[in-house]
C-alpha cells in the first residue's frame, strides 16, 4: 500500500499541489495536516499514517521538509520505517529508501536542509543583536505606552475611578495595567 503525507504550515497555505503529486504517485490513502509547523514532532495526521503503515508498504511526500525540518526527527522517523519493513519516497527529492544510493541521499540531503536552517537562525540571532546594539526595540511593542501609563495614573486620582474600568478605556487587561503601574515589564501586545 501507497500512504501519502501532506502538509502546510499554515491555515493560509493550499494542500493542492502535493495532493496532485501524491495522487499521481498512485497514493492508496493520503493523510494531510494543515496549519501544522514542520518543527512539531506531533501531528495528528502523521501519526494516523505513520499508524496504518504495514510491512512493505510506502510512505510518500512530495518534499523531505513536508515529512518534517530536524535531521534528527527526519532520520528516527524513516530509521522506523525501516525497522518496520516501511520504505519512503521523496518525489522532488527523488530520495527512496528502498535503495541504497536513496538511503545515503536522504542522509546528505537532510545534512545539508539542517545546515541551511542553522545558517537561517544564526542570521537572524546576528540581525537582532545589531538591532540591539543600535538602541531598536526588538520583539512586539508593549500594550501601553508611557504615556497611556501617565493618563491611567491621573484617571485613578478621580474619585469612583476603579483599575477595571481605566483598563476597559486602555483595552487591556487589568493584570496589564496594574502592572504598568507597578514599573513591570509589560508583556508584549499579541497581533
Amino acid at each position: 500500500m501507497r500512504i501519502g503525507y501532506a502538509r502546510v504550515s499554515t491555515e493560509d497555505q493550499n494542500l493542492d499541489l502535493q495532493r496532485r503529486a501524491l495522487l499521481n504517485a498512485g497514493c492508496d490513502a493520503i493523510y494531510e495536516d494543515q496549519g501544522v509547523s514542520g518543527v512539531a514532532r506531533r501531528r495528528p495526521n502523521l501519526d494516523r499514517a505513520l499508524a496504518t503503515l504495514n510491512p512493505g508498504d510506502m510512505l510518500i511526500v512530495w518534499k523531505l521538509d513536508r515529512l518534517g525540518r530536524s535531521l534528527i526527527h527526519l532520520v528516527e522517523t524513516i530509521r522506523g520505517l525501516g525497522e518496520q519493513g516501511v520504505g519512503f519516497l521523496s518525489l522532488n527529492d527523488s530520495i527512496d529508501t528502498t535503495s541504497p544510493t536513496g538511503r545515503l541521499v536522504l542522509h546528505v540531503s537532510a545534512a545539508f536542509a539542517e545546515f541551511e536552517r542553522d545558517l537561517i537562525s544564526e542570521r537572524t540571532r546576528a540581525g537582532m543583536q545589531a538591532r540591539k546594539a543600535r538602541g531598536e526595540q526588538i520583539g512586539r511593542r508593549p500594550k501601553l505606552l508611557p504615556q497611556q501609563i501617565e493618563e491611567a495614573r491621573l484617571l485613578l486620582e478621580r474619585p469612583g475611578q476603579t483599575k477595571a474600568g481605566v483598563a476597559r478605556v486602555l483595552k487591556v487587561s487589568r493584570a496589564t495595567l496594574s502592572r504598568a503601574l507597578q514599573g513591570e515589564p509589560q508583556r508584549k501586545a499579541r497581533f
